[in-house]
């Protein structure tokens, strides 16, 4: 069976110091740090460039939550969920401590895994 991941992907303007902050932000979610430490869930950080043609600068950073082992639709669907909320939660607290717009992020489901 293929592990089914959520890729989260930031925008033009996004910094390396953004992907680490939002990727710690992620592991501090409960119910994703619950997973994590059951080695349910992997949460990795890498540079998607080939995948961001459309970039202006052909770069792109992202984060990839990948479901290790069988999992049921219902916890897939609880941590595509919780990605969503704290990219949102992510977002609000960054503007609030940071001058400027946070970088856009898109959240999206990778039925392979994204195992590259």
């Amino acid at each position: 069976m293929a592990k089914t991941a959520v890729r989260i992907r930031l925008g033009q303007g996004a910094s390396a110091s953004d992907v680490g902050a939002l990727k710690a932000w992620l592991e501090r979610e409960h119910k994703l740090e619950a997973l994590r430490t059951s080695g349910d869930l992997e949460i990795r950080e890498r540079a998607g460039a080939e995948e961001h043609a459309g970039s202006p600068m052909g770069t792109g950073l992202e984060i990839t939550l990948v479901l290790v082992g069988i999992v049921g639709p219902k916890i897939f669907d609880e941590v595509y969920e919780q990605a969503k909320s704290g990219v949102r939660a992510w977002r609000e607290n960054r503007r609030s401590v940071e001058r400027g717009e946070p970088p856009e992020v898109e959240v999206d489901v990778v039925p392979d895994g994204g195992a590259r």
